[in-house]
This record gives structure tokens, sequence and C-alpha cells, in this order.
């Protein structure tokens, strides 16, 4: 590498020795003395010669090697990377930088961001606050009026349990007492079964078929009187399980 260098610094001195000599011959060719009236013009043209010639040599010249030994031409190449390399730092410093100005405005961004957004979701709760108030009034207003419907529903189902009732019992009365004594007297020791009405029977099937609909069946008793379970059966209000002839339920006429 000595070498290599010492050789260079001698190419290096030889071509300015050359530069030199070129601009002692330009120096002297410019000490020459023109007539005053075609001072201006000689000079322009003189340039315009130098410039042409100049530029004629420029493309006709080939781009010389600096040199062929490999040690100089890898101490030169070794001084390109470095200066890429230093370039190379340099852009990277500059762009480091820049970096850390864009981390600091992206975090001033994000924290504006939450403050907004902040400020809007406590914007948002009182305005929906605000409309809850105004929304209470008529809220109070759909309950009161929902609860006059459901005292009114309660009405009519009194009045028509009512005249379901009076209906039944006119037309369809329990057997008379020494009868049903007859009937459903099992021994002199067991006391007779109370029957009850139909109304009553219909408001158990009712009540059955809305509370449990997934198993609306029940169990025929003995206190349900025959021919009212027959009727109720013969006239499709009721019907009986397809595998137990002893439970029976409502038709589901809703």
């Amino acid at each position: 590498p000595a070498d290599a260098k010492e050789e260079l610094m001698n190419e290096c001195e030889h071509i300015w020795k050359q530069m030199e000599e070129c601009q002692s011959k330009l120096m002297l060719l410019g000490t020459e003395t023109l007539p005053p009236s075609d001072a201006k013009l000689s000079l322009l043209m003189l340039q315009w010669k130098a410039l042409t010639v100049d530029c004629r040599q420029w493309q006709a010249r080939n781009p010389e090697i600096i040199s062929t030994n490999p040690d100089v031409l890898l101490e030169l190449g070794k001084e390109e990377l470095r200066k890429v390399k230093s370039d190379l730092e340099m852009m990277m410093l500059t762009v480091q930088s820049k970096n850390k100005q864009l981390d600091e405005d992206l975090k001033r961004e994000q924290q504006w961001y939450e403050e907004q957004k902040q400020m809007l979701d406590a914007l948002n709760k009182i305005e929906e606050e605000a409309n809850t108030e105004g929304e209470r009034p008529s809220s109070t207003r759909d309950f009161n009026e929902l609860m006059n419907k459901i005292s009114k529903l309660k009405t009519f189902k009194k009045e028509l349990l009512s005249a379901l009732g009076e209906f039944l019992d006119e037309h369809f009365p329990l057997p008379e007492k020494s009868e049903n004594t007859k009937k459903t007297k099992r021994s002199s020791a067991e006391p007779a079964v109370k029957l009850i009405t139909l109304q009553e029977i219909l408001e158990i099937l009712i009540n059955k078929i809305l509370t449990t609909p997934h198993e609306p069946y029940i169990t025929i008793s003995e206190s349900f009187w025959p021919p009212y379970i027959e009727l109720l059966l013969r006239c499709g209000i009721a019907l009986r399980h397809p595998k137990d002839p002893y439970k029976m339920r409502l038709q589901a006429f809703h």
C-alpha cells in the first residue's frame, strides 16, 4: 500500500507539471498585442477557436486509466468507499434526526387526539343525558297508557269469565247431589268426591297451556265429571293424549 500511494503521488505530480506547462503556453499566447481597432473582434475569434479546439479534443479523447497497478486501484476504491460511507453516515444522521422530529410530532398529535376524543365523549354523554331527561315524560306517559290498557284488559277478562261462568252454570250445571253421591261413592265408609264445574276445568286447561306450553296436558282426576270431558272432546275444545287416555289438553286455538 505504501508503494502504491507513492506511485499515485508521482503520477499526480506528473499531471500537475503538464498542467503548469499548458498554463505557461497560454500566458505566452496572451501577451501578443492586437491592433486597437480589431482588438475586441480578434479576442472573440481567438476565444472561439480555443473553445472549438478544446471541444474537439474532449470529443476525441478516451477516458484514461490513472493506473493499472492493482494496489493503486485498491487504495482508490477504499478511498471512494470511505467517502461513500461518510456520505451515508451523514445521511443516516439526517434521517434519524428527521425521524426523531416526526416521533415528537406524532406524540403531540396523539396527545391532541386523545384530548379531543375525551372531549367528544364528554359531549356525547351530556347529550345522551339531556336526551334521556327529555324522553322521561314521554316514557312515563307511555307507561301510564300501558298500565291503563292492562287494567282494562283485566276488567274485560273478569267480565268475560263472569259471563262464561253464568252461561255454563245455566246450560251445563253440575249433576244433582244425590246422583253425584250415587255415582261417585265407592263404599259406605268413603266420602263422595266433590266435582268441579265446567268453568273450573276450562280455567285449568287454559292456565296449563299458557304456563307450560311445552307440556300442556293435565291429568283427568275423579273430580272431573265424565260428561264434561266427553263434551269438551266431542266439540274439539280439548284433545286426549295419544298414549295416555287419562290426560288431555286444550286445543291450541291461538
